[in-house]
């Protein structure tokens, strides 16, 4: 037999410039708020994901970042344009669907990437080891 996966597409996509958050509802009446920075640094393009796990970029430095605009792309996802001039991930309606679900699980480990890393969310800043005199 033939299955198909169910492709779970939102009803409605909002983008509130002034929260820098992109509103996402679902038919079933279920409604995420993503952070424009959980969108930027969990960017399906290859240039943060790498064209195989392990070439994957943490990103950092994205607190502030914005949405500037969103496009359609075909029937199945979306390209989101930031001002950082980052705009090369395709968010599949799957894909967007999964940072939803999953939210805190991802942040989480994004958090904790920046952390074993000593690197930061904010831009220009960089975490030392201070040591006591």
């Amino acid at each position: 037999t033939l299955r198909t996966e169910h492709i779970v597409k939102p009803e409605k996509i909002h983008l509130h410039r002034r929260t820098k958050q992109l509103e996402l509802a679902y038919a079933d009446e279920q409604h995420f708020r993503l952070d424009a920075e959980y969108l930027r640094v969990l960017s399906p393009s290859a240039e943060v994901r790498g064209h195989h796990p392990n070439q994957a970029v943490l990103q950092v430095g994205k607190k502030d970042v914005a949405i500037e605009s969103i496009i359609g792309v075909g029937n199945y996802a979306i390209q989101i344009f930031f001002d950082d001039q980052h705009n090369s991930g395709i968010y599949s309606w799957e894909y967007l669907h999964q940072l939803c679900i999953h939210h805190d699980e991802y942040w989480q480990r994004y958090l904790d990437q920046l952390k074993q890393q000593k690197k930061c969310r904010e831009a220009n800043t960089e975490i030392i080891n201070a040591t006591k005199l």
